[in-house]
């Protein structure tokens, strides 16, 4: 740096310790970009799972729904790249072939997500590092649903915390993509499809989101609440059809609390007799 660009007041060896400053900044600030690159790689990864080649199969079936309904490809599309989580999509769909106001549509469809909060308050502290910003956590949240979910809550115990952000975005929008991407080959290709085919593979993603939060629960309250989901949701449904699933949540729920709270008092027991002895 020539003298006569010195800021004022400083000196050439003050300079020029100021410029290595800046250097090794750049420098750091380079290799934490490329190493949140190469973890969003890792997360992208996921692909090739067998958890999203079964929500891929999933969208598959969405797309024969969509079709079937008549719905254009790109309203699937959109609905793909903006609503995510397939549940809300087909209850879009529904409102739509049922003529329903576009205020009905939009309050079954958030009524549906609801569902997702708990995953969303459960997943926030796992990601949220300590340069980690609000604005990244709120974007990060539209790709949380049941698969995303699940393969973060198994996975980000073992990535660095400052690099889970990165990591699970590669997860979310790597599916999302690649989702909106087979939506449209399946518009283009829907006449090669019989419908019990769309049907079929329609049906395997329930089936993965059951063994998968049995297999993610990491307390026995967990398991108690999908036992009692599935032994109450029969009754429900043919009690309140209208409001099985509803019930079915409130009860189901309370009583996988009960279970929690009961499991909690037996060991503070076992805790207190070891003090004791």
């Amino acid at each position: 740096m020539p003298d006569h660009q010195l800021p004022s007041g400083q000196t050439v060896p003050q300079a020029q310790a100021a410029d290595r400053k800046a250097d090794e900044y750049n420098g750091d600030a380079a290799s934490t970009f490329a190493e949140r690159v190469q973890w969003f790689g890792r997360g992208s990864k996921n692909i090739f799972s067998i958890p999203a080649l079964l929500l891929i199969s999933s969208f598959t079936g969405f797309s024969g729904l969509a079709i079937e309904s008549g719905i254009s490809m790109g309203q699937a599309v959109f609905m793909t790249l903006t609503i995510w989580a397939l549940p809300a999509k087909v209850v879009l769909i529904g409102a739509i072939s049922a003529g329903s106001s576009m205020a009905a549509a939009a309050l079954a469809v958030a009524l549906s997500s609801v569902r997702l909060m708990p995953m969303v308050v459960a997943l926030l502290p796992e990601l949220k590092g300590q340069r980690s910003r609000k604005i990244t956590l709120l974007f990060l949240s539209h790709f949380v649903a049941v698969t995303a979910w699940v393969m973060a809550m198994e996975q980000l115990r073992h990535i660095p915390r400052d690099l889970r952000t990165s990591y699970f975005a590669g997860i979310g929008v790597t599916l999302v993509l690649t989702n909106a991407c087979v939506v449209a080959l399946i518009y283009l290709l829907s006449a090669n499809f019989p419908p019990l085919l769309f049907a079929a593979l329609f049906m395997l993603t329930p089936m993965y989101f059951l063994t998968s939060l049995w297999r993610s629960s990491r307390e026995q309250a967990g398991k108690a609440a999908l036992l009692s989901g599935l032994l109450i949701f029969p009754v429900m449904h043919a009690i309140v059809p209208g409001y099985d699933l509803l019930l079915t949540g409130l009860v189901g729920g309370a009583v996988a609390f009960g279970f929690h709270l009961y499991v909690e008092s037996l060991r503070r027991k076992e805790a207190q007799k070891e003090v004791l002895s």
